[in-house]
């Protein structure tokens, strides 16, 4: 018996932090392993349905045409200490269907380097998800410009009745450009926002923690009936030995 709780003993509270640790994971980005090719675009989104969580980030090549008339400025955008604006224009799709493609970073609306490139491209680079709403609503900004790139809003100012849901933020273009933005970093990881933690498995870990305190209490429980009939057993003898003695 007291083997047995050597044994079992180390090994509960081994599994609860162990599950404990799958808990704390959970909560934190997971980064992505690094891709050995590309994925086609269809691979990693549909037209009109959600980007999934498994697909943020993922290293994702698509052809087709940039839509120049439909490009818009995001404001606001940092590329060191330099403020400036991403560059994002619609890339139209062989099925008609436009991906929001961030090209890279300018400084100003007139830097040439937001000429649009003309003829079909083909540009690899990394899915992000749709960007959040800010808590405050932005000041008014002029034409051409937004705040935020979220996928319901571009629906409704750009010229296409479908979009892929989320933006590509550019990382290769072929043909490559003559005067092309800066290049902006993506985020290679599952999820940029904090995740929801997986609270099966603190629940698992508690009840690794029960069976431990439970498999003491009943060897104490167990021990301490042993030691109530031994002293039971030794004052009945000694009765018994004073009654024969008599």
């Amino acid at each position: 018996m007291h083997l047995a709780l050597v044994l079992v003993l180390p090994s509960f509270v081994w599994l609860g932090f162990w599950q404990l640790g799958r808990f704390e994971r959970t909560g934190a980005p997971q980064p992505r392993p690094e891709q050995a090719a590309p994925v086609p675009l269809a691979a990693v989104a549909a037209p009109g349905e959600r980007l999934t969580r498994a697909d943020v980030g993922r290293l994702t090549t698509v052809q087709g045409t940039f839509d120049g008339a439909a490009q818009l400025l995001v404001a606001d955008r940092p590329n060191g200490d330099r403020a400036g604006f991403w560059v994002l224009t619609p890339l139209r799709t062989a099925d008609g269907v436009a991906l929001p493609v961030v090209r890279g970073w300018v400084a100003s609306p007139s830097d040439p380097a937001t000429a649009v490139p003309r003829g079909t491209v083909t540009v690899t680079g990394r899915m992000q998800p749709p960007e959040q709403s800010q808590a405050t609503a932005p000041a008014a900004l002029p034409a051409g410009q937004i705040a935020m790139i979220r996928t319901a809003e571009l629906i409704n100012r750009l010229p296409y009745r479908t979009l892929y849901d989320g933006f590509l933020v550019q990382a290769e273009q072929r043909p490559a450009a003559s005067n092309a933005p800066a290049m902006v970093k993506a985020d290679a990881t599952e999820d940029a926002a904090p995740r929801a933690f997986n609270w099966r498995n603190l629940a698992y870990a508690l009840q690794w923690w029960i069976f431990a305190a439970f498999a003491v209490f009943m060897w104490f429980h167990i021990v301490r009936d042993q030691v109530r009939k031994a002293r039971t057993a030794d004052a009945e003898a000694a009765r018994e030995d004073e009654t024969a003695a008599a």
